[in-house]
């Protein structure tokens, strides 16, 4: 009974095929698609040059202790936000408490010294006032005269010994104070907390280092420009110093790893003006604002320049052919067939267009939408010709 039923269902569609074809009804044509293209003219194009950077907080300051003793507390913590004057950082400070106290008693005895040493002078010069006069009345003898005459001479001098003691103790006090201050370490500047690779405990001395603060309002990308970019701005320009150079560059941008782009603009602020020697490029430096703390030091990413190009050769990168080592376009020729000429490349960056560089002229028309359906010496369709067949 099945197949029954199925014989009858073709039978019934194969009647109706042929039913239309004695109507005279036509079946669909097959057609052949147009090919789109393009006449090859010149256009001024901005191409994003870019570069390899680091990340770097404009004032990165180490922090390190200048005297040695145990960590009695760490005040912040990895990542922390910090003010400039904050502390960061607590040294055991007994000991130079108590070369605060020894050098200020020191001081107050070279006071009590300068003050005898006055008191003697005092003497000695009433001693030889005195002396002088009886001299003067040939009550006394000479001898008497220089004899007090050389006490007064000695009491002077051990006036000025005293005041030079008190000059080296109140120094010696001035640098106890300052040890005792380098006791207590505070943020040289406004930024952020590095790693604190030590512990409360540890002892520390001049050299250890302690943390980095990122001063992190205004970052700094450090990157390298070649040699022959620098050159081909500077013949191009004409600049005749570093400096004039980098006042016309145009701002750039910094593209995280993960491919987002930094929201804020910077601008190259220096560059050594030195070239290495090794790799042929030139240190340049470009700040950006970081007002809302998304830049951190130490991290990659890319520093985008975008570089003006007047008078070149712009096509789609769907017209160009990869074949092997070669670029290949298909170029219309009069009778519209088409023939495949070798070109060569230069990328835009923004992944729809290329240069050309070689293998075109101002006016060759080029197959642009299917290209990659040819092949040499077939008749190129255009939409008006498909049109009218």
């Amino acid at each position: 009974m099945k197949q029954t039923i199925v014989f009858f269902r073709l039978a019934c569609l194969l009647s109706f095929v042929f039913g239309l074809a004695s109507c005279g009804i036509d079946m669909p044509k097959e057609t052949v698609s147009s090919f789109e293209t393009l006449t090859v003219d010149t256009t001024d194009i901005v191409l994003p040059v870019k570069f390899s950077a680091k990340m770097k907080g404009q004032a990165d300051v180490t922090i390190s202790p200048q005297v040695s003793g145990q960590l009695m507390k760490i005040c912040v913590t990895e990542g922390q936000q910090v003010s400039r004057g904050q502390t960061l950082f607590v040294i055991d400070s007994r000991n130079a408490q108590h070369e605060v106290e020894a050098a200020e008693a020191n001081l107050q005895a070279a006071q009590a010294n300068l003050q005898a040493a006055q008191a003697q002078a005092n003497s000695a010069k009433l001693e030889y006032e005195s002396n002088k006069n009886l001299f003067d009345k040939k009550i006394v003898s000479s001898y008497m005269l220089e004899n007090s005459l050389n006490n007064y001479k000695q009491a002077q001098a051990a006036v000025s010994q005293a005041k030079a003691s008190i000059t080296q103790a109140q120094s010696a006090v001035n640098r106890a104070k300052v040890n005792l201050g380098f006791c207590t370490l505070t943020s040289p500047v406004s930024g952020v907390i590095g790693e604190i690779p030590v512990f409360a405990g540890d002892m520390v001395s001049p050299g250890t280092h302690l943390t980095v603060v990122s001063g992190n309002r205004q970052m700094e990308a450090e990157f390298s420009v070649p040699e022959s970019v620098l050159e081909q701005n500077y013949a191009t320009n004409k600049f005749k110093n570093v400096e004039d150079a980098l006042k016309l560059f145009p701002d750039v941008t910094f593209v995280m790893k993960n491919g987002t782009e930094y929201p804020y603009g910077g601008r190259i602020t220096s560059a050594t003006g030195i070239v290495n020697a090794a790799t042929g490029t030139i240190a340049c430096k470009a700040t950006f604002p970081n007002p809302e703390g998304k830049l951190f030091s130490g991290i990659q990413g890319t520093v985008v320049l975008p570089a003006s190009k007047r008078g070149v050769m712009v096509v789609p990168q769907a017209a160009v052919l990869r074949l092997q080592d070669k670029s290949l376009v298909y170029k219309v020729r009069p009778d519209s067939t088409a023939t495949a000429v070798t070109v060569t490349t230069t990328d835009t960056g923004n992944g729809k267009d290329v240069i050309i560089t070689s293998g075109l002229n101002v006016g060759d028309r080029i197959v642009t939408v299917g290209a990659n359906n040819l092949e040499e010496g077939q008749k190129v369709l255009f939409p008006e010709e498909s049109k009218s067949e």
